[in-house]
């Protein structure tokens, strides 16, 4: 039987199993659902190297008659056949005051312990799937309000656009939000909230990494103003730009292997994953890996390795890339 992530508490059966692309959901779902029930019961955190504990401690007895124990599994994606095999064995024999949640988080749909394990007539399957934009925005703003804090709508906007698709990045940043808070009731806007992600977010910055991204001449006048006149770091716009090419990279890959959503796969989001389209239209694959290449060599420079300004290694490091195989 197969329920949906938000069904799946509370809990009424015996042997569960999550799968699917979104770790960080399916983690933490998973650890819910081993907090729940009991409180005396034995709580087990495992690896898959590890069955062995949880018929050990399933079959125990406690000094004042049987104790429930509860089970998590949390890498059964990297299960071997053998492996495979005991976890199947374990989900089918659950006792009635036990609980069993295999996490196989990734797993391909052509592994043998996946499909056994969907066939598997005592267990319960769930499924987490990435959420678009809209969903994870919708889970964040919701986390934002039972958290108490203030948050600007284009705050909001820019921890989406660079926080989209990590939900555990996420609940730190709003951990990290809430002891600044302090409860003084403080507004977070745009210019706090980067502080808080250790980054200043100038405007001309995306429009810079767009501008190289597209091979526009514009791009060096872009980088003079972000350097000269905004101050913006160099380690900064080297990284945001190392970021960009490979997701440009990883979005050519999976658009050539058929992937529906090759921007999803490359884990391209907010703005980026919009322009992804357009932009790698102007590279191939040898181009972008030897600009990743530069990129590193560059990086080098800009750590010491160079008695030139800051300025001129990144004006010679874009002029490269916007000019060459044009």
């Amino acid at each position: 039987m197969q329920v949906s992530p938000q069904k799946i508490l509370p809990m009424e059966h015996r042997s569960y199993y999550l799968f699917g692309e979104d770790r960080d959901a399916l983690l933490e779902t998973a650890d819910k659902m081993l907090a729940a029930g009991e409180e005396s019961a034995i709580r087990l955190r495992v690896d898959v190297s590890e069955l062995e504990r949880i018929e050990v401690e399933s079959r125990s007895q406690g000094l004042f008659g049987p104790q429930a124990c509860y089970a998590l599994v949390r890498n059964a994606e990297s299960a071997t056949p053998k492996q495979s095999e005991h976890l199947l064995k374990l989900a089918a024999s659950v006792a009635p005051e036990n609980r069993l949640i295999l996490c196989a988080a990734g797993i391909t749909w052509k592994k043998a312990l996946h499909k056994k394990m969907l066939a598997e007539s005592k267990v319960v399957s769930s499924e987490f799937r990435l959420p678009n934009e809209a969903q994870f925005q919708a889970w964040f703003e919701e986390e934002i309000k039972v958290s108490n804090l203030y948050v600007t709508d284009d705050a909001k906007q820019m921890m989406v656009e660079r926080l989209y698709g990590l939900r555990e990045a996420a609940k730190q940043l709003i951990a990290r939000m809430k002891l600044y808070d302090n409860e003084e009731g403080v507004q977070f806007d745009v210019s706090l909230v980067g502080e808080l992600l250790g980054e200043q977010t100038p405007q001309d910055l995306d429009d810079f990494i767009h501008a190289v991204a597209m091979k526009e001449s514009r791009a060096i006048t872009l980088l003079r103003q972000l350097i000269i006149n905004q101050q913006v770091s160099d380690v900064q716009l080297h990284t945001w730009l190392s970021m960009r090419l490979n997701g440009l990279l990883m979005f050519l890959w999976h658009q050539r292997m058929g992937e529906r959503r090759p921007a999803q796969a490359a884990r391209l989001f907010g703005q980026a994953s919009q322009l992804a389209p357009q932009e790698v239209k102007h590279w191939n694959a040898p181009e972008l890996m030897a600009a990743m290449k530069k990129l590193t060599d560059i990086e080098k420079l800009l750590k010491g390795a160079s008695i030139e300004s800051r300025l001129m290694v990144l004006e010679r490091l874009v002029f490269g890339l916007i000019s060459q195989y044009d």
